[in-house]
C-alpha cells in the first residue's frame, strides 16, 4: 500500500526522515510537493494532478549495482505509460527519462541514504510545467486522463515486476529491454557534463550503464554523468 500525504516538501525527504521505520518497497505519494527536486539539484515543479512519489529500497540478495535501478524504474514507467497510449509515442533517454512525443514527461531521481536507496518519481499526468531548456509533455495532452493515486499504485506494481526481472536475470536483460525503447543506435546526440560539451552518435550503453557516444575521428566517449540532448543545447554565452 502506498502511504498518502496531502502535502510535503519532498516525498524523498519524507522517506529519508522516516527510513528506519519503513520496509523495503514502501512507497509514499503526495498531492502537493513544496520542495521537489530533480537530477543535479534542479527544482521539480508539480502542478495539481501530477504524480509525485518515492519508494524505499533495501538492497536484496541477488541484486546488482544499485545504480542500475534508475534504468529499472524508467522501464517500469515506460511499461505503464505504454499501456495507456501508443507506445510508439514513448522513448527512453539516458539515463532515466521517459519522453512523450520527444518531450520530457517524467523525472526519476535515485539517491543513497546509508544502507538504503530512495527512488523519487515525478510524472506529468495532468499538466506539463514549462522548462527553459527543453520541451515538456503530459499524458493529458494526448487524451489520457490518469488519476494520480491509481497511476501510482500501478507504477509501484510495474516497478516490482521489473525489479524482479533485474534480480532474476541481471542487468543485461534490463539493458536489452531499455535499448529497445531508446534512441536508435547512430542517433546524433549532445552531452553536457564534467567534460564540457560532447557531440557524437549514440552507440548504446555499456555493461555498467554508462552512455556510449561515438565522436568524429573514431573516438568513443564513455559518459557516466551529464545531460543528454537530441539537438544542440542552448549555449551558455547565449
Amino acid at each position: 500500500m502506498i502511504l498518502h500525504l496531502a502535502e510535503t516538501g519532498s516525498t524523498s525527504d519524507w522517506i529519508r526522515a522516516n527510513a528506519d521505520n519503513l520496509r523495503d518497497g514502501q512507497w509514499v505519494r503526495a498531492d502537493r510537493q513544496t520542495a521537489g527536486r530533480g537530477r543535479m539539484g534542479r527544482a521539480w515543479r508539480m502542478p495539481e494532478g501530477n504524480l509525485a512519489m518515492s519508494g524505499l529500497i533495501r538492497p536484496q540478495p541477488g541484486e546488482g549495482n544499485p545504480a542500475e535501478l534508475g534504468f529499472v524504474a524508467a522501464l517500469a514507467l515506460h511499461d505503464l505509460a505504454g499501456s495507456l497510449l501508443d507506445p510508439a509515442l514513448l522513448q527512453l533517454k539516458w539515463p532515466n527519462d521517459v519522453l512523450l512525443a520527444g518531450a520530457k514527461m517524467s523525472g526519476i531521481l535515485l539517491e543513497r541514504e546509508g544502507d538504503v536507496l530512495i527512488l523519487g518519481v515525478g510524472v506529468n499526468l495532468a499538466e506539463a510545467p514549462m522548462l527553459p531548456d527543453r520541451p515538456t509533455a503530459a499524458l493529458a495532452d494526448f487524451g489520457v486522463a490518469a488519476d494520480a493515486a491509481a497511476f501510482g499504485e500501478r507504477l509501484a506494481e510495474s516497478f516490482a515486476k521489473r525489479r524482479a526481472q533485474w534480480r532474476g536475470e541481471g542487468f543485461e536483460a534490463i539493458r536489452t529491454d531499455w535499448l529497445a525503447r531508446a534512441h536508435a543506435v547512430g542517433t546524433a546526440l549532445w552531452a553536457t557534463g564534467p567534460e564540457g560539451r560532447i557531440e557524437g552518435r549514440f552507440a548504446g550503453i555499456a555493461a555498467d550503464g554508462a552512455l556510449l557516444l561515438d565522436a568524429a575521428g573514431g573516438r568513443r566517449h564513455v559518459i557516466h554523468a551529464g545531460d543528454i540532448w537530441g539537438a544542440p543545447p542552448p549555449r551558455e554565452d547565449g
